[in-house]
């Protein structure tokens, strides 16, 4: 029989502190950005989530500038 209980996958991140630790930043810096929607997630119930290859994305973007720049 297989565990349907664990959602882990290797694109997913699983709460805050896992963001953070992917970002390398601490979680209230990483609970900030979330707060101010300046990089991309999702909830899962009430836990906060994201996709590493969303946040590279997000990153490569800020790399660039801004449009017009």
């Amino acid at each position: 029989m297989t565990d349907t209980t664990s959602i882990e996958t290797p694109d997913l991140l699983y709460g805050a502190q896992a963001i953070a630790d992917f970002l390398g930043v601490k979680l209230r810096s990483a609970q900030h950005l979330i707060e101010t929607n300046r990089i991309p997630y999702f909830k899962i119930g009430k836990t906060v989530c994201a996709r590493r290859s969303k946040l590279l994305a997000a990153i490569e973007q800020l790399e660039d500038g801004p449009i017009g720049a």
